[in-house]
């Protein structure tokens, strides 16, 4: 009797949903070309980047790989080396230049919110250098 009870309730059980799989990068190149060098044995930092209108970053490098999705807003991302930018919109995986001087700035009317994933050598505890 109680294999007919599991029977019953095996049979009334919902299926299981197939989540759903996208891809949102598949690359080893940064956005300007570099070949992406991670350290040995990284510390993988993940942070909330969030800032308003108007708002601007400093002009820094990334000496290790350092990669944002972004979830709302628009950020501008400048490259001061070579003058040229260009935007990550939401739905945007970015794969940030490595050791190369830039800036990012919210133009827009809404907060930039962006996640930031950072693999950096053990004990680091940023992925940012200012450019002097």
């Amino acid at each position: 009797m109680k294999y007919i009870g599991l029977a019953l309730l095996l049979i009334g059980a919902p299926a299981c949903a197939t989540p759903t799989v996208t891809t949102l990068a598949n690359t080893d190149k940064t956005v300007i070309g570099q070949p992406i060098i991670a350290p040995e044995h990284p510390t993988v930092i993940t942070t909330m980047l969030i800032f308003p209108p108007g708002d601007k970053t400093a002009v820094h490098k990334h000496p290790w790989p350092h990669y944002g999705y972004m979830l709302e807003g628009v950020l501008t991302v400048t490259n001061t080396e070579t003058g040229k930018s260009f935007e990550v919109k939401p739905g945007e995986f970015l794969v940030e230049m490595q050791n190369t001087a830039h800036f990012g700035e919210n133009r827009g009317t809404v907060p930039v919110k962006m996640l930031i994933v950072d693999t950096v050598p053990a004990g680091v505890a940023s992925n940012s250098v200012a450019v002097p």
